[in-house]
């Protein structure tokens, strides 16, 4: 049975690299953790911002999350179809649509947050707690993500 080879020594040891292989490490045990609640990563992350942020307009929602406007059209139209979001006209300006969470949703993006929670503590687990606080620190430091949560131009 063939054996994936080593990377190679002169990027094995990269932060940049390193920070890769972690990212998608934990990108695969919180799809994992998602799909067992049926949604899709980029679904938990519109509905994630829906109940933080809405009610809101589309296209806002979509700047929000860094989403491509067809791309968040069928992630919305998914989520509707679940009854975990509602489209409706926006009061402020009746040509764009506003999305708010529903009742569900809202059970929906706790259960997520929870299992994701889960599987990050999978993915942190050869830390200590102490490791775990400086490691998130540099990480925020590093990742051009503000202490608001918004993501610096350039990031």
């Amino acid at each position: 049975m063939p054996t994936t080879p080593p990377a190679p020594s002169t990027i094995r040891t990269l932060p940049s690299w390193l920070l890769g292989r972690a990212a998608a490490r934990g990108r695969g045990l919180v799809a994992d953790a998602l799909a067992e609640e049926g949604l899709k990563m980029w679904h938990h992350v519109v509905l994630a911002a829906v109940a933080d942020l809405g009610p809101l307009a589309q296209a806002e929602l979509g700047r929000s999350v860094r989403l491509d406007p067809k791309d968040m059209v069928g992630v919305l139209n998914d989520l509707q179809a679940q009854g975990l979001v509602d489209r409706a006209p926006d009061l402020k300006d009746r040509r764009k649509n506003a999305i708010t969470i529903t009742a569900e949703g809202k059970r929906l993006v706790t259960r997520c947050a929870e299992a994701a929670e889960r599987a990050n503590d999978e993915l942190l687990a050869p830390l200590s707690a102490a490791e775990r606080e400086r490691f998130l620190a540099m990480l925020t430091r590093i990742s051009g993500v503000a202490e608001d949560g918004r993501v610096q131009d350039g990031a």
